[in-house]
């Protein structure tokens, strides 16, 4: 059974790592929404088995799309992801089939969509959206991380080097990069110019809330970079620029047309 998702958040970075991680089940067709009136006319327009939806969204949260969309015929199944447990028990409430917290692991995300899967083969049998006993809810975040995440206490980010997890303070990140399904960072000082892959964090909008509150940037969708350790700043072409870091190799990065008006802004250039 093909099972059509609505993802549901007003930031772009995070649909589509959920996309993507919803893109490793062959079963799950997914489309995304960035805003909640967007939201409701895709529910109108087309027949959606489940809606993954960011609670804090701007103007109408998460709570209020799904109670506009149990108005409407048949209703989908909803599960809210957001970065606050506090919500827990809110949800429970608002009869959400499972809650996720950011930022969302393909293990726990997996277990959400068997969840679905089992709720839906059995939907002509009893109603979608009945309210889950809030023991059962809490079972379901079993494991979870709780609390907010990207807190800016978080000093130290693990990273495996030399055959161990070494936590490693977050302003000797230069720049993270993703290559294939993992993130790899650059360390300042490091004399061999290598890369070493980040442990237990599985996207850049994992990483991004990790390091809320500091002197990141995201310079395209799969890389995150240190502004205190930009060097230079020089134009390229077709409104692209080069940045060139701070470390020994004078690592050259080109941003793109797209990103390069905040940038210059987060570096007071404009």
């Amino acid at each position: 059974m093909t099972i059509r998702a609505l993802i549901v958040d007003d930031e772009a970075p995070a649909r589509d790592e959920l996309a993507y991680l919803l893109a490793e089940h062959e079963d799950i067709v997914a489309e995304q929404a960035g805003t909640a009136a967007r939201a409701l006319e895709m529910l109108d327009s087309g027949s959606f088995d489940l809606v993954l939806q960011d609670i804090q969204m701007p103007g109408q949260n998460g709570f209020q799309i799904l109670e506009q969309a149990f108005e409407r015929p048949d209703p989908p199944l909803f599960v809210f992801i957001t970065a606050y447990d506090e919500y827990a028990v809110k949800a429970f409430e608002a009869e959400a089939l499972d809650y996720l917290l950011k930022p969302v692991s393909e293990q726990r995300l997996a277990a959400c969509l068997d969840r679905a899967r089992q709720r839906l083969a059995v939907k002509n049998e009893e109603p979608l959206n009945d309210p889950w006993t809030l023991q059962k809810l809490l079972a379901a975040l079993q494991g979870a991380p709780l609390g907010r995440q990207g807190s800016p206490s978080e000093h130290r980010i693990p990273v495996e080097r030399g055959g161990r997890i070494r936590l490693t303070p977050v302003e000797d990140l230069l720049v993270c990069e993703v290559d294939g399904k993992r993130i790899f960072v650059r360390i300042a000082g490091e004399e061999d110019g290598g890369r070493y892959p980040l442990h237990g964090v599985q996207s850049l909008t994992a990483l991004e809330e990790r390091l809320e509150g500091r002197r990141f940037f995201r310079i395209s969708r799969s890389a995150v970079v240190n502004l205190d350790r930009i060097a230079e700043v020089a134009p390229y072409y077709n409104g692209k620029y080069i940045i060139i870091l701070d470390d020994r190799e004078r690592t050259e990065i080109t941003v793109g047309r797209e990103r390069a008006k905040e940038l210059k802004q987060r570096l007071g250039l404009v």
